[in-house]
């Protein structure tokens, strides 16, 4: 976890890495989100069929890894006086390598930008996802996070 005293604190922070906790990939996991996206494509369910693939056995959505993304990364950064932050976007979303059922994953993230905007700032964050005991990440993205600071805070 990184908090900044302020913008400026996090503008300074180039370079700074934060490592997330593992998280497992469940089945359980992997088919609710196919309910809710109502993607049930058998890769992602059907562990029989799915075992006779290149895969070996059923894997995360990529769309679910990328929607972990605001879990893997929660609190790593941090700005003192800030109310709340919103998912503003992503950039550069690349899936390099599918996440298998039953793995663990986590994040390594650091700041790339930082953008002073009237409510407070848009900070852009590299995100590597890893998959233990995996050589190539399974997804790597910008993803940028409005911070919105208290008015009366001053900063």
């Amino acid at each position: 976890m990184s908090i900044y005293a302020n913008i400026a604190a996090a503008e300074s922070a180039g370079g700074v890495e934060v490592v997330s906790d593992w998280l497992e990939i469940t089945q359980e996991r992997v088919s609710t989100f196919a309910d809710a996206t109502e993607d049930h494509q058998w890769i992602h369910l059907d562990y029989d069929r799915a075992k006779e693939s290149p895969f070996g056995g059923t894997i995360a959505h990529g769309f679910l890894t990328l929607s972990l993304l605001t879990r893997l990364t929660e609190g790593a950064v941090q700005i003192e006086g800030t109310v709340m932050s919103i998912n503003y976007g992503l950039n550069k979303v690349r899936f390099v390598h599918p996440v298998p059922v039953g793995s663990r994953i986590r994040a390594r993230s650091s700041i790339a930008s930082v953008e002073r905007v009237p409510q407070g700032a848009r900070i852009a964050t590299n995100i590597v996802v890893e998959i233990d005991g995996v050589h190539k990440p399974a997804a790597v993205a910008e993803m940028i996070a409005l911070h919105v600071l208290d008015e009366s805070s001053g900063r």
